[in-house]
């Protein structure tokens, strides 16, 4: 490797790496187990893992239908569509908060009519962190499972359907296993990102314990009062991430 592209690369991997271990030397290992079974830590991590999923299963549920769109059908505005389905990505995640509270909070233009009507609203609920994850989490589904139905080759289904082969076959047993891999890798990575969403999540749906403090929540608050907790929860979010991204690109290794 030409040595003015290996300096840079070990500072890179030294500016990402040092952070990591400046946070494992703050851990009192002896306490580990007591900072994370304490009722705020416990009732965080629940929250966290059952908002996260629920958002998870959202994004699939509409993620992959629009990845579909964005895929195979041409239509007017269609690099608008996208571009919109993929701005969380890029968009601060308090200006996220502050576009969720503006249509579905209380004074929102669908939040409104939903709480006059049938006393629906999503602030300062668990749906409201469900709604905060998915809208952060859905572009990581979007994105992979785009990607590989754009690279599958299409003509396995136009053969399946020349032999008479129904969509639902042909999307059962061609597409789907062929696109199984990218649509793991999206769901774990839309996980990840859900269970570690903080900005849209206190703008949106609050930080109240029990309710909507989340584990990320749960860190920013603690670090003034319990800081020991809080590098607990961080390790711990930390330790999942790595997990994810280390199994995802193994999986991917395996693939090629």
């Amino acid at each position: 490797m030409p040595v003015l592209l290996l300096i840079p690369a070990v500072f890179a991997i030294f500016f990402l790496v040092v952070p990591i271990i400046g946070l494992l030397g703050k851990v009192v290992w002896g306490d580990l187990f007591h900072d994370l079974t304490t009722p705020q830590a416990r009732a965080a991590i629940a929250l966290s893992l059952r908002c996260s999923l629920w958002a998870t299963l959202l994004a699939v549920l509409f993620g992959v239908p629009l990845a579909w769109l964005l895929a195979r059908v041409e239509f007017p505005g269609r690099a608008l569509v996208r571009a919109l389905a993929l701005l969380p990505l890029i968009l601060p995640p308090v200006v996220g908060g502050v576009a969720l509270l503006s249509a579905f909070g209380r004074r929102g233009f669908i939040g409104e009519p939903l709480d006059a009507a049938f006393g629906i609203h999503f602030t300062f609920t668990a749906t409201g962190v469900i709604l905060a994850e998915t809208f952060v989490a859905l572009p990581f589904v979007v994105i992979t499972v785009e990607a590989a139905l754009r690279a599958m080759e299409r003509r396995l289904e136009d053969a399946a359907s020349t032999l008479g082969a129904s969509r639902l076959t042909v999307l059962r047993r061609i597409t789907f296993p062929a696109i199984a891999p990218a649509l793991a890798g999206g769901v774990a990575l839309a996980w990840a990102r859900a269970l570690g969403e903080f900005g849209a999540t206190i703008t949106f749906a609050g930080n109240i314990e029990g309710r909507t403090r989340t584990a990320p929540l749960a860190v920013y608050l603690l670090l003034d009062n319990q800081p020991q907790a809080a590098i607990a929860l961080s390790l711990v979010m930390v330790a999942i991430c790595i997990a994810v991204l280390t199994l995802l690109r193994g999986r991917w290794l395996v693939r090629q």
